[in-house]
């Protein structure tokens, strides 16, 4: 099947479309029912414990054993003084939970690139710093420094 933009109009997509997609496939249509169900699961403790599944995954559930991955202990804490409750909920709902364990695992945390700052000089300090290297005694062991003040110079100073 071939898509072009004649065919498919990006404002058409939706998830239905894209369940339908899967369908298709033989090996990805098997997966479906479970992934409809862990949805459904995850929904469903969402809607029990709106606060604490802000955070929370469903990893797993298998013969009643329900496998929930925190991202921190104290969370882990406070859901574990909540399992009761969340339990009730999920069985009037008709899962059927026998038991809830959790996990904690780090979520990869967000990259943060901190900007570099530019740092501006006034062109007295640029002077002064051009004047240094040119006044500092050509030594080994200035050599490494007037080289440093003079690139410094050479990228304040436009050529």
């Amino acid at each position: 099947m071939r898509f072009n933009s004649s065919n498919v109009s990006i404002n058409r997509r939706t998830p239905v479309g894209a369940t339908d997609f899967l369908r298709r496939d033989d090996k990805l249509a098997a997966m479906l029912p479970a992934i409809e169900r862990m949805a459904a699961l995850q929904k469903d403790c969402a809607t029990a414990l709106p606060a604490m599944f802000k955070y929370c995954e469903i990893l797993a559930f298998e013969g009643g054993q329900l496998v929930l991955s925190l991202p921190n202990a104290a969370l882990a804490a406070k859901l574990k003084q909540q399992i009761p409750k969340l339990q009730e909920t999920l069985a009037r709902r008709g899962w059927q939970v026998q038991g809830v364990k959790l996990k904690v695992q780090m979520s990869k945390p967000a990259e943060i690139k901190e900007q570099m700052r530019a740092l501006s000089l006034p062109e007295a300090a640029v002077t002064a710093f051009d004047q240094l290297g040119e006044t500092l005694e050509d030594t080994p062991q200035n050599a490494t420094l007037i080289a440093a003040l003079k690139a410094m110079v050479a990228r304040r100073r436009p050529a």
